[in-house]
């Protein structure tokens, strides 16, 4: 290869990603016919989306091309297909009905001044390098904000069913297509739904005639500014927040899936990058809100896309279909897409999952609960940051109470295996002098208060201990962080049993740990002879430091060095 064709390929790899390089005859192939699968599936759905978002058909196809390229060449993933969704359709549309009619040329307007601030916003984290926020949107809070979204399509799709022509070809646009999906799912099974809804429309007697969706428009989108009172910006602002947060979600999680079967590496900064820039530039040439699509990306990578080209073939194959058939399309009845959504909205409820989360869950079950009845009563930006705030909650919760667990031996084990005590209803007692506790968690602000009182606890007094156990031995290599308020924490502790004429000591704290106490000055409080790399070395070292009045009365005996001590005993 020549000089400058190396140079060229090295600077796309830089600014596409190292996809370019693989690029191949073979790989153009496959790339071109998973593009017109592509195609084949979002054309009824860019149309039935469009109308659940409250807008012409058109845009539902606008929203499938310049969006769709720009995500793919831009973004991370080799086989996430962007486009409009279900979800965003109906969050945009739940969010712009209350400041203006849907399908109004102000409510045009609005859909496509929102769009471009979204992907300000997303362009903005991606560029921030801020992608690990897309980790406190839970799994939880997804599944009940898109069955809360699920519920509402159907219930708009139920609306638009108003005569006997219109549940007629509605029923069989909904029954074809999910008989072909049950069937062979890899087929248009949306397309054929519809085409089949459409032939039976043709053939209703007059009296039973259907809306269709009338002659589109070029196919080809044009560059247009959103035409929006500057004064109204500020009533979007949480609106885009709320919906840059939706989208990013899914794009992120369909992300994650497609890495996980296709054992791709994802950069969650570069592919917020890409849906933001597809959005910004989307919004300027009449697309709508859009987002990385799972009807879109699965059937795409199952049929043997390689490179993110397989996105761009798509956008050229629906302008070609589009320009050819036009005029069938015209003929779609409205009621036949109200068919199609109450499948999508069916598939969005996903049963199978809410059932297992029972099972497993009972906290991100009562998350998603909540959510999906936020989704339904309230307004939906409000929803989905009710369900990531919930989710918030719950993790702060969870780890503001670390596990501190009593450790001793076992009775049966012959080398006297260290065991949780709770666990292990045939463990030794406990020395009455030294306690033996194991840390699980990080000792930071939020659960401070926590570790503190159960310490006090153990201080002040222990039915099960014929004498207080002055000394205090943590094992802490599962305490992963602490902050000031965790070493507060600790060097009261220090001060209480060193007043009391005992001591306290750790076992193997993690690097990151012990650097926090050398910088807070606690490891020279403490004294370095104090930690210690081995349970037993441990209990080497602080054994000859035990009041040996205890032990001459203690009947107990649990170490080893008790044994040596009186070799008459036997433990």
């Amino acid at each position: 290869m020549p000089p400058a064709a190396l140079s060229l390929l090295a600077f796309l790899a830089r600014l596409l990603g190292p996809w370019v390089r693989s690029v191949n005859a073979t790989t153009l192939r496959a790339d071109v016919q998973a593009g017109l699968l592509g195609a084949l599936l979002v054309l009824p759905q860019g149309i039935a989306f469009a109308s659940l978002a409250g807008l012409p058909p058109q845009y539902g196809l606008y929203s499938a091309l310049v969006p769709t390229v720009i995500a793919a060449l831009a973004g991370s993933s080799w086989h996430v297909v962007s486009g409009p969704t279900n979800a965003n359709s109906l969050a945009l549309a739940a969010m712009l009905t209350p400041l203006v009619a849907a399908g109004t040329p102000g409510y045009i307007e609005l859909a496509l001044m929102v769009t471009v601030m979204v992907g300000v916003i997303q362009t903005a984290v991606g560029a921030l390098r801020l992608g690990l926020l897309a980790n406190f949107i839970s799994p939880a809070a997804l599944l009940g904000f898109t069955s809360g979204a699920a519920c509402l399509i159907a219930i708009h799709a139920v609306r638009g069913l108003r005569d006997t022509g219109a549940v007629l070809v509605g029923l069989t646009a909904l029954g074809v297509a999910a008989a072909v999906r049950w069937k062979a799912a890899h087929w248009p099974f949306m397309l054929i739904g519809l085409v089949s809804a459409g032939v039976l429309a043709v053939l209703l007697p007059e009296r039973w005639a259907v809306h269709t969706i009338g002659v589109l428009p070029s196919p080809w989108p044009s560059f247009h500014v959103p035409d929006v009172d500057w004064a109204r910006v500020p009533d979007l602002i949480d609106k885009a927040l709320a919906l840059s947060i939706i989208a990013l979600g899914q794009s992120v999680s369909i992300a994650k899936a497609m890495a996980a079967r296709s054992g791709q590496r994802i950069d969650t900064n570069r592919e917020f990058l890409g849906q933001g820039l597809s959005n910004v530039v989307g919004g300027f040439f009449s697309c709508y809100l859009s987002c990385g699509s799972l009807n879109r990306s699965l059937p795409n990578l199952e049929a043997g896309a390689r490179t993110p080209l397989a996105g761009v073939a798509s956008a050229g194959w629906l302008l070609v279909l589009v320009a050819v058939s036009s005029p069938l399309l015209a003929r779609i009845p409205q009621a036949a897409i109200a068919g199609m959504l109450i499948l999508v909205a069916w598939t969005l409820l996903d049963l199978p999952r809410w059932r297992r989360l029972a099972r497993l869950d009972r906290t991100d079950l009562a998350i998603a609960g909540a959510t999906l009845a936020a989704t339904l009563l309230l307004r939906l930006e409000m929803a989905i940051l009710i369900g990531t705030g919930l989710s918030l909650v719950a993790y702060l919760y969870q780890t503001s109470r670390p596990a501190m667990r009593t450790m001793g031996f076992d009775r049966t084990s012959p080398d006297r295996r260290f065991v949780v005590r709770g666990d292990t209803p045939g463990a030794l007692p406990e020395c009455p002098q030294l306690k033996l506790l194991r840390m699980e968690g990080e000792v930071y602000f939020g659960a401070a208060t926590h570790v503190a009182e159960h310490l006090h606890a153990l201080r002040e007094y222990d039915p099960g201990q014929p004498a207080s156990q002055k000394h205090l031995l943590v094992m802490t290599k599962s305490m992963n962080f602490l902050d000031l308020a965790g070493v507060e924490v600790w060097d009261n502790e220090l001060r209480e049993r060193r007043a009391a004429g005992g001591d306290l000591y750790f076992h193997r704290p993690r690097p990151q740990v012990i650097q926090i106490w050398t910088r807070t000055g606690f490891l020279d409080r403490l004294g370095r002879d104090h930690v210690f790399p081995d349970k037993q070395q441990a209990i080497a070292a602080i054994y000859p430091r035990l009041d040996r009045e205890v032990c001459a009365r203690c009947s107990v005996r649990v170490f080893r060095e008790c044994q040596a001590d009186d070799p008459g005993v036997v433990i």
